[in-house]
């Protein structure tokens, strides 16, 4: 069955970087466009990021534009989101997942940014 299993959140201080990662199985990862989402507490969830099935399309809301990139290993399944220059409001819990299989996402990785 699809499985989406994200990992690499923890706590670090504004300023700081951390590397998330994202393990797919269940389904043709190499076809799909992949994203990761967050939710920070009391907010909806939102699109941070976007990456075509190559890795040649990327996408990124304006919030992130210039600290965060999305990529992807298809030979591994997985798809990684790194983050530098992390702020308090970035604070949240991330998600991974593909357009096309609407119902599946993980349990997420929690990111805290504080001093």
């Amino acid at each position: 069955q699809v499985q989406l299993v994200e990992s690499g959140g923890g706590w670090v201080q504004p300023g700081g970087s951390l590397r998330l990662s994202c393990a797919a199985s269940g389904f043709t990862f190499r076809t799909l466009f992949m994203r990761w989402y967050r939710q920070g507490p009391g907010k909806e969830r939102e699109l941070v990021a976007t990456i075509g099935p190559n890795g040649d399309y990327t996408n990124y809301e304006g919030f992130v534009k210039g600290r965060f990139t999305i990529s992807r290993d298809n030979s591994q399944n997985t798809v990684y989101l790194q983050m530098d220059r992390l702020k308090p409001e970035d604070t949240a819990m991330y998600y991974c997942h593909a357009p096309r299989l609407p119902d599946y996402w993980g349990q997420g990785t929690q990111v805290t940014v504080s001093s």
